[in-house]
């Protein structure tokens, strides 16, 4: 009760008790200091607790590189001392502090306190639902009742099972609140019901973000913040094949050939660097030169991948560990840890026409060093091909990564059930720290005794429904598709490993099933091409991730917001992973609505856990009722040319609105205005579904379309571009 009258004396009574200059400041360390309430929007406010300098001024913090590009408006409330308990406001947000405790209330919801301690740390409560967030790896899913580190490493926790630890200080709660800790970097401790931010080097200048709302608008305040993820090109979200160690060129063609002549589809050909195998394409760690025992002519050699249509992509690794700058430096230091110098060893192979890069390692880089490398990997390429969208794929980065446009992979994990039932949440809580661009290598990294033909093709069924579908792994042809009916083993490569010696055998690679597994799923992917494709501009343009949690669009729904054995692929379909051996049956929840099975239309009422039978063909896929769902025939790759008009395939059973997004995937045109949108609505009581032009898309000729319910009619329209109405 003391407390309370002391929270509740006015600022002129405590000039009486103190004296006008004994009124105690607030401190950083043992600087003054100002603390500082920024609002960014009636969903998001800024907190900074500046150290002032000699003259009394707020000492800047530094907002690059974490933070996007904007303009950051003025602070609306601020205090410099402590004891003396203000209110205001900062936009629609009501703010009370005295300077060792904070309360912010968002219009129309609670209160949410922060109390700050002396030693520069901030408590606050943690909440009674699950967290979401904090990066990839580490304990999962629920992220209460853990401490959470900053320490970024390939190995910090339990890489064989759980995969690279990636700390993100990005919190998202299921009561509809979110935190972002940009400065300093410290430790998460959410352990006890009061949870607590301990900066990792002490007292200093505090910078963090306070978001509240509804799942989708969370995210697009922290695009807001950090930067909007980047549009990858199309081709990216075509599988892509991976290879280790490599005997000849004449190897690498049968590779690329096979996966034509079976029709397996396929975009990408990505190949390891000598160093983590003996032989790769290049010569060694840090190498830019071509291996000659495997392209001998890398020009011509190149050529040929280009003319079967393959995107090519290398293996880099061991970057300077001081790296920093970025490569549209106006001018030059000479530092060999200068990104600018750095990309220029890169920039023979670039310009011969490779497709993207595969920077591995780098945990022992600083923050600024792993986004100045995310940076280079995006920036330069396109000091030789302006117009065209990069690709990367890291294992290590951070906050801010998306808008540089840097996917991310979680490391080299051991191929066990146990790892793969654990990669479902990890898929969750990384998209949920604002990493929307992920995947893992299909069938894990390391062999095990447990890696058989059905672990593999349990995990490529799940990767079928991630941003990133690439296949990669040690014994590496058991890592492909086609090479399980070969009996044919290919190289051991399991020197240096954890796991000993291969359990793959070539009596094993004389499965007939698994290629055509495989090609149903790859087939499945193409197929949803423009569905996916939708949805990742959907998350360029909102920042919210393409594997989402039930909660995104369930918030409502306590069950839904507990599982971590299912997720969302986009707002409209709903994928249960297969993570049990020599499983029958599948057990999954679905939420409220009714719900149609992809693979064979069979409808189901949700708000409730079903049990679906399965063999080794089906993994549960599952579309919810009033969604619109655009398909394509299958091609071969992403670029391959089809008469065939787009599919609108409508399910029925509740109304819905979708869009199509189309631009050439490929260029940054979409970023001038050049592309293309429809928007579609179904009215389930009339049974009509309504084409329209969609907002700011550029007019194009006229289009038909395949117009079909589910399990029902098909009609073929032609769309002008005036609203179209389809009637059932």
């Amino acid at each position: 009760m003391k407390l309370r009258v002391l929270l509740m004396l006015t600022p002129m009574v405590l000039v009486a008790q103190y004296g006008p200059s004994k009124i105690p400041a607030l401190t950083v360390g043992e600087r003054p200091a100002e603390l500082r309430v920024t609002p960014l929007s009636d969903a998001a406010v800024r907190v900074t607790v500046h150290a002032l300098d000699s003259a009394g001024a707020p000492v800047a913090v530094r907002n690059e590189p974490v933070l996007g590009p904007r303009s950051w408006p003025a602070a609306a409330f601020r205090l410099r001392s402590k004891a003396i308990r203000q209110s205001g406001k900062a936009g629609a947000w009501s703010v009370v502090s005295d300077g060792e405790f904070l309360e912010l209330t968002p219009p129309g919801q609670k209160t949410l306190r922060f109390d700050f301690a002396p030693d520069g740390a901030v408590a606050f409560r943690r909440g009674e639902k699950p967290v979401y967030g904090l990066g990839q790896g580490g304990p999962q899913f629920d992220r209460r009742g853990h401490l959470y580190t900053p320490r970024n490493d390939h190995g910090a926790y339990n890489l064989a099972k759980l995969g690279g630890r990636l700390p993100i200080p990005l919190l998202v709660s299921t009561e509809g609140w979110a935190l972002f800790f940009h400065l300093p970097i410290g430790t998460i401790d959410l352990r006890e019901p009061m949870a607590r931010f301990t900066p990792g080097d002490g007292p200093g200048p505090l910078d963090f973000f306070v978001l509240a709302g509804d799942g989708p608008r969370i995210f697009r305040e922290y695009a807001g913040i950090t930067g909007q993820p980047s549009l990858p090109p199309l081709w990216t979200f075509g599988y892509q094949q991976s290879h280790r160690t490599l005997r000849d060129f004449d190897e690498v063609l049968w590779v690329a050939k096979s996966l034509r002549e079976k029709k397996l589809p396929t975009d990408v050909l990505i190949y390891l660097g000598t160093g983590w195998c003996p032989s790769g394409w290049n010569q060694g760690h840090d190498s830019f030169d071509f291996n000659p025992k495997v392209f001998n002519d890398p020009v011509k050699q190149l050529a040929q991948l280009k003319a079967l249509n393959f995107r090519v992509v290398m293996h880099s690794t061991y970057p300077p560990r001081r790296l920093f700058g970025s490569v549209r430096d106006e001018s030059s230091t000479g530092d060999e840890n200068e990104a600018r110098k750095y990309w220029e060893r890169h920039r023979p192979v670039s310009k011969m026409g490779i497709d993207g890069w595969w920077p591995d390692a780098a945990e022992n880089l600083t923050v600024e060093g792993r986004l100045a490398r995310i940076q280079m990997y995006y920036e330069g390429p396109q000091t030789d091909h302006p117009d065209q969208r990069p690709y990367a794929l890291h294992r290590t980065g951070y906050a801010g990564m998306q808008r540089m446009g840097g996917w991310l992979w979680s490391g080299d994990v051991d191929s066990t059930w146990e790892t793969l039932r654990n990669h479902l949440p990890i898929a969750l809580n990384t998209a949920m720290s604002g990493v929307p661009h992920w995947g893992t290598d299909i069938g894990g990294f390391y062999p095990t005794p447990e890696y058989t033909a059905e672990y593999y093709v349990r995990w490529f069924q799940f990767m079928a429904f991630t941003p990133l579908f690439r296949s990669h792994g040690r014994t590496w042809y058991s890592h492909t598709p086609f090479a399980w009916n070969l009996g044919v083993l290919g190289p051991d490569e399991m020197e240096n490993s954890r796991a000993g010696r291969t359990p793959v055998t070539a009596e094993m690679m004389k499965n007939p099933r698994v290629e055509p597994i495989c090609r149903r799923y790859m087939e499945a992917r193409y197929r949803l091409m423009p569905y996916i494709y939708t949805m990742a501009r959907e998350t360029h343009e909102t920042g919210i991730p393409m594997i989402r949690p039930l909660w995104l669009h369930y918030p409502d729904d306590e069950e839904g917001a507990r599982r971590d054995d299912v997720f969302l692929w986009g707002r409209d379909m709903l994928v249960a992973p297969v993570v049990e051996k020599d499983a029958t049956r599948r057990s999954l929840y679905l939420p409220r609505g009714s719900w149609y099975d992809f693979w064979n239309g069979e409808k189901t009422e949700g708000g409730r856990a079903v049990d679906r039978p399965v063999d080794l063909e089906t993994m549960p896929v599952y579309v919810r009722a009033g969604a619109v769902v655009p398909m394509s025939a299958v091609k071969q790759h992403t670029g391959e040319a089809s008469s065939e008009p787009l599919t609108l395939r409508v399910f029925p059973g509740a109304d819905g609105a979708a869009s199509l997004y189309e631009d050439d995937g490929l260029t940054f045109a979409h970023e001038r205005g050049v592309f293309q949108k429809f928007e579609m609505v179904w009215n389930d009581r009339t049974r009509v579904l309504t084409i329209r032009a969609g907002r700011g898309s550029k007019p194009g000729p006229a289009r038909k379309f395949n117009v079909e319910l589910a399990g029902g009619p098909k009609k073929t329209v032609t769309f002008t571009g005036r609203s179209l109405p389809v009637a059932f």
